[in-house]
C-alpha cells in the first residue's frame, strides 16, 4: 500500500538541513505526533540540536541516509542549495521530497521526480529567528502548499495537525507569493526604521523609538484582525482629517527629501483605504494627493 494513503503518523520523516526552519518545523512535528526518524545537516552540531529533543531521531551522515530510511524527505537547506542537494541524492518510487522555500519553484526538485519521487512545497508564513520561539507561534500561521495528489492530502494533514490554516499556491506563482509576504514580515523594518529616523532628529534614541511604537504597531494589526483592512486602518487618512496631513508634510520637509518621498508614497497608498473606509470622498482625496506632491 502506498504510505502516502495511510495515517499521516506511520510516515517516517526525515530532514535535510538542519537551520533555525527545518528545527523548528521537526520539533513541531513530533510535538504533534508525526514520526521524525533522521536528519543530516553539513553542520553536525545543528543536526545533534535537531535532533536532541525527539525520541527515535537519528543524526546520520548524509542526505542519501536520510533519503533511504524515510517517505517523506523536508529539503531545508538554504534556497540556493535545494536544487543541488537534491541533485546528490539517489530518489526512488514511494517517497516524496519537500522543500519549504516561499520564493523557490518546485522545479527545483526535478531531479527527485526523475527518480521516481513526489515533490511538493511546504512553506509556513511566519519568521524562524528563533526555533523554540517559531514552534510557540506556528499555530494559527498559515501554511502554502503546492503538490500533487496524494502527497497534496498529506502536507494538508500535516499542516492541520499544526495547527495551521492552509494556502493552496498554483505553479509559477511563488515569486509574487514570496514578494507579497516581504511586505508585512521584512518591509515592517523598513516603517520602523523610518520612523525612528524621525525620532532621531529631536534627540531620541532608536530603542525609544521601537519600545513607543511597538504597542502603536500591536494595536494596528490587531484592529486589522477585527475590522479588516479599511475598516481597521487607523490615522488622519481613516478619518479624513486632511489637516493634519498638511501638517505632516510641513514638518517632514525640513528633514530631507528622502524622508518627505518615503512619507508621500506610503500616505498616497492609505488614501485608496480612506475611500474604502467610507471617511473620505474622491474631492479629498484629490485634495490629499495635492498636498502630497507639493
Amino acid at each position: 500500500m502506498n504510505p502516502f494513503e495511510q495515517d499521516p503518523t506511520a510516515l517516517r520523516v526525515g530532514f535535510i538541513g538542519a537551520g533555525r526552519l527545518g528545527t523548528a518545523l521537526a520539533w513541531s512535528f513530533a510535538e504533534h505526533g508525526l514520526r521524525v526518524v533522521a536528519v543530516a545537516s553539513m553542520i553536525p552540531s545543528d543536526a545533534e540540536k535537531l535532533a536532541a529533543p525527539i525520541t527515535g531521531c537519528s543524526v546520520v551522515a548524509n542526505g542519501q541516509q536520510v533519503v533511504d530510511a524515510c517517505d517523506l524527505v523536508f529539503v531545508t537547506t538554504p534556497d540556493g542549495a535545494i536544487a543541488a542537494t537534491a541533485a546528490q541524492v539517489q530518489w526512488r518510487r514511494g517517497v516524496a521530497a519537500v522543500h519549504c522555500s516561499g520564493v523557490t519553484e518546485i522545479a527545483a526538485l526535478d531531479s527527485a521526480a526523475r527518480g521516481g519521487a513526489m515533490t511538493g512545497g511546504f512553506h509556513p508564513m511566519q519568521t524562524f529567528g528563533d526555533p523554540a520561539a517559531a514552534v510557540r507561534s506556528l499555530p494559527g500561521c498559515t501554511i502554502t502548499i503546492e503538490a500533487q495528489e496524494p502527497l497534496n492530502t498529506t502536507l494538508v494533514g500535516f499542516a492541520q495537525r499544526l495547527e495551521c490554516r492552509v494556502n493552496r499556491l498554483p505553479p509559477g506563482m511563488r515569486g509574487r507569493y514570496h514578494a507579497a509576504a516581504g511586505y508585512t514580515s521584512q518591509f515592517i523594518n523598513a516603517l520602523f526604521a523610518e520612523a525612528s529616523t524621525i525620532w532621531q532628529s529631536w534627540g531620541a534614541s532608536e530603542e525609544d523609538a521601537v519600545r513607543a511604537l511597538l504597542p502603536l504597531a500591536r494595536g494596528t494589526l490587531a484592529s486589522i484582525e477585527s475590522a479588516g483592512l479599511a475598516g481597521g486602518m487607523p490615522g488622519p487618512v481613516s478619518r479624513g482629517d486632511v489637516g493634519s496631513i498638511e501638517k505632516h508634510v510641513e514638518a517632514l520637509s525640513s528633514l530631507g527629501p528622502e524622508v518627505m518621498e518615503f512619507y508621500r508614497i506610503v500616505c498616497d497608498r492609505t488614501i485608496p483605504l480612506g475611500i474604502r473606509r467610507g471617511a473620505i470622498d474622491d474631492e479629498s482625496a484629490a485634495r490629499l494627493r495635492q498636498i502630497l506632491r507639493r
